[in-house]
């Protein structure tokens, strides 16, 4: 015997899903919140408040460690009272205002962990006391270092739960579009997490090559510079001498070429010498074909003084070399157009309607009979000026006598 199972009984199970998950991810929200909240009041009681007290650091070196971590404490016990009595929804909607908080720990928090490794290499007394607050029964083995990532991490965890609970309730549900507008603002930040992330990877990338590089000629800090890749390509020379393997590396607006320098060198022997600079502004790439015996090829890059002839005997090297040149060249291209549409537009003039009218060259244009009228106009008063000098120029003419004896 079989039973038929209506539709009705479908979304009521369906309904039934949605809240068991809802529920259960209310549960672990609730659960961690109350734990980071007390991870917070950690920090802020043994280390903030007490090295506020004692003066163990300066004011400027104590904010910039902690920023703006006292700030977020209170906010996120705001937060806690309304997620212990089950209002996500408004608790998330008076929370969000309050972000901002973690927009100023997350653009500090790679200086707060530079300033923090300073001090504990330069004052003693805030090591000691750093290890002797980190034995607290209360810290559970847990360092300040880790405590000073929790609101970076939490971000992170926010976003996971407020796209699970919106998942899970009903549209029709008030609290939905609570919800809603939480998803966004968190994703905001997590977003300037993700970007700080980059930037300072990026950062660490151009600092290691600068130390790669021998002496100050060549410079790689520079500001909206992208370090891309590096690796040995051969360079073929413009004569028939043998292609030599050289250093490149890629960035954003320039193509670098360096020489290893001589191993035997007592410092030096791991290091690059700069040979050449290429900017990548004006670039073009083409692909060379069957001018190598085994697999591989060889790139064309022609530069507006320069041209290279790039060969790898790697096809899998090769195509990728391909792709990041092409890719940045691209790139940079389509931001130059930008930058000179914006220039273009910010130097036309605005001219008015009352300006544009008083200007002859408009009138005369917009009235073809009125520019008829000022030529004949002018066509006359030249001929007449014309005839009047002719007169003046001609030569007198005799007066003829009367008698015949004057004749």
């Amino acid at each position: 015997m079989s039973f038929f199972r209506g539709p009705c009984s479908t979304i009521q199970e369906q309904r039934d899903q949605w809240e068991r998950k809802r529920s259960r991810t209310a549960r672990e929200l609730v659960q961690t919140e109350q734990r980071y909240c007390q991870q917070l009041e950690l920090v802020t009681t043994y280390f903030v408040d007490i090295l506020k007290n004692k003066g163990t650091l300066r004011e400027d070196i104590r904010e910039s460690i902690f920023s703006s971590i006292k700030a977020i404490h209170s906010v996120n016990q705001s937060l806690l009272v309304h997620l212990e009595n089950g209002y996500f929804g408004q608790g998330f909607d008076e929370f969000c205002p309050h972000l901002q908080h973690y927009n100023v720990y997350v653009d500090n928090i790679y200086n707060a962990s530079k300033a923090l490794g300073i001090q504990l290499k330069k004052n003693k007394a805030f090591r000691r006391f750093k290890r002797l607050q980190e034995t607290r029964p209360e810290f559970n083995n847990h360092t300040l270092e880790d405590l000073l990532q929790l609101p970076i991490q939490r971000i992170n965890q926010y976003k996971h739960f407020l796209q699970n609970l919106t998942a899970n309730t009903n549209p029709g549900n008030p609290e939905f579009q609570q919800l809603s507008r939480a998803v966004t603002a968190v994703c905001e930040v997590s977003q300037r997490i993700q970007n700080n992330t980059r930037c300072h990877e990026n950062y660490l990338e151009l600092c290691r090559v600068q130390k790669l590089l021998k002496g100050r000629k060549t410079n790689v800090l520079a500001a909206g510079r992208w370090y891309i890749r590096e690796g040995w390509l051969k360079k073929v020379p413009a004569k028939g001498s043998e292609a030599k393997p050289k250093m490149f590396f890629l960035f954003s607006d320039m193509l670098l070429e360096a020489e290893h320098c001589n191993p035997l060198h007592p410092t030096n022997g791991d290091k690059f010498t700069g040979q050449h600079a290429y900017p990548l502004q004006d670039c073009t790439v083409e692909k060379v074909f069957g001018h190598t015996r085994s697999q591989g090829g060889l790139l064309s890059l022609t530069f507006p003084k320069a041209k290279l002839l790039l060969m790898s005997s790697n096809q899998e090297d090769l195509n990728d070399w391909y792709q990041s040149l092409t890719s940045a060249i691209r790139r940079l291209q389509s931001k130059q157009t930008v930058v000179l549409q914006r220039d273009e537009l910010r130097r036309r003039p605005l001219r008015s309607a009352a300006e544009s009218y008083n200007t002859p060259s408009s009138s005369t244009s917009n009235n073809p009979s009125r520019k008829r009228n000022m030529t004949s106009v002018e066509t006359s008063q030249h001929d007449q000026k014309h005839l009047t000098e002719c007169e003046r120029s001609a030569p007198k003419r005799m007066k003829q006598p009367d008698t015949p004896e004057q004749r």
